[in-house]
C-alpha cells in the first residue's frame, strides 16, 4: 500500500465534484466550507470543473476524471477533497490516469457515492484513501465533529477510531485482522464483479447506506449479490454503520437475515459513519483489528499517514 503524506496548516486542499453537480443552494454552501477551512490556515483550490453542469444533470465523465486527474498532478495540492455526494462518481474509472495518481500520492477523501471512486483509486493504485465527510458537509453540518475528525486524522495523524460515546455493540463475537475496504452499501455491492470490481480477500468491510434512497428489500438485494457472488466467503470481519429507515428495521437485522449462520467472522455495529453527522475518517487500504472485548471494537493497526 501507498501512504499518503500528512497534511499541514497552510498546505492547499484541492476541491473536485466528482458526482452531482454543484448548483443552487450547493454553490454557497461549498463556498462557505471554503472559508470555514481558509479560516483555519488552509488554502482551498476549487478543480477548473467544479461548478461544470454540462450534461444537466452533471459535469462530463472527462471534466471530472480531468479534474481528479489535475490535483493529483498539481504539486501544490497536498490533499484532495470530494465536494458532495450524488450519483455517477464511477463515470470517471476509464479516464483516470492510474500510473500519475501512482506517482503523486496524496491524501484523497470523501463519503457516499465518492466511495466509488475511493476504492477504485485504492484498487488500481495501492494508494490509501479515506471515506470521510464531504467538503460540503462542513457548511452544512449542525456540529464541528466531522470536520475535527478530517483534521484529527489528517493534521494530526490520530489513529482512533470513535470513542466510547460511538455506540459500538457486537453483533457476532470474535478477533480479526484485515485491511479496510467499503463505504455505502449500494456502491460497493455494484464492485462485487466486472472491469472495475475490488477484492474482498481477507478484508475487514465496513458498510452503511440511505435509508432514504434504499429501503430494507433492496438493502437484502445488494447483500444477497454480495452473498452469491461469494463476498462473506473471503471477509475476515464486517463492520455496520448508519442506516435509519421509516420502517425501523435496521441494517444488522438484515445482515444477520442474509447470512444467517453461515460464516464465523466478527461483526461489529458503531454510529460514528454512514449518513449521519458524527462520521470518524475510514482509511481504505489499511490494516485494522475487530476485538469484540474492547469498548472501542475497531483499531487501527498501521499508520495511515505518514
Amino acid at each position: 500500500m501507498i501512504i499518503p503524506k500528512h497534511l499541514n496548516i497552510g498546505d492547499t486542499i484541492g476541491v473536485v465534484a466528482p458526482s452531482n453537480p454543484i448548483i443552487g443552494n450547493n454553490i454557497e454552501q461549498i463556498q462557505r466550507a471554503k472559508e470555514i477551512v481558509e479560516k483555519d490556515g488552509f488554502k482551498v483550490k476549487f478543480a477548473k470543473n467544479v461548478f461544470s453542469n454540462t450534461n444537466g444533470y452533471s459535469s462530463t465523465a472527462k471534466e471530472k476524471a480531468e479534474d481528479i486527474n489535475d490535483m493529483f498532478a498539481d504539486k501544490k495540492v497536498k490533499m484532495i477533497w470530494c465536494a458532495k455526494g450524488g450519483n455517477n462518481s464511477n463515470s470517471v474509472f476509464e479516464a483516470l490516469d492510474y500510473d500519475l495518481i501512482k506517482n503523486n500520492p496524496k491524501i484523497i477523501c470523501g463519503y457516499s457515492d465518492s466511495i466509488s471512486l475511493l476504492n477504485i483509486i485504492t484498487a488500481k493504485t495501492g494508494l490509501v484513501t479515506f471515506s470521510s465527510t464531504n467538503f460540503k458537509t462542513i457548511a452544512t453540518d449542525e456540529t464541528d465533529y466531522s470536520y475535527k475528525e478530517v483534521l484529527n486524522r489528517f493534521v494530526h495523524e490520530s489513529l482512533e477510531l470513535g470513542k466510547e460515546e460511538s455506540g459500538y455493540k457486537t453483533i457476532r463475537e470474535g478477533i480479526a485482522q484485515g485491511e479496510l475496504i467499503g463505504g455505502n452499501l449500494n456502491l460497493i455491492s455494484n464492485m462485487v464483479a466486472g472491469k472495475f470490481s475490488v477484492d474482498f480477500q481477507d478484508k475487514i468491510l465496513f458498510i452503511e447506506d440511505f435509508g432514504l434512497e434504499s429501503d430494507p428489500v433492496a438493502i437484502s438485494c445488494y447483500l444477497y449479490y454480495m452473498k452469491q457472488n461469494g463476498v462473506f466467503d473471503k471477509l475476515k470481519g464486517l463492520w455496520i454503520g448508519n442506516y435509519q429507515h421509516e420502517s425501523g428495521i435496521t441494517l444488522e437485522k438484515i445482515v444477520l437475515d442474509v447470512i444467517e449462520e453461515e460464516y464465523n467472522f466478527p461483526i461489529i455495529k458503531s454510529n460514528n459513519f454512514g449518513h449521519i453527522e458524527t462520521k470518524t475518517v475510514i482509511p481504505i487500504g489499511i490494516k485494522a483489528k475487530i476485538d469484540t472485548n474492547k469498548e472501542v471494537k475497531i483499531e487501527l493497526i498501521e499508520r495511515c499517514v505518514l
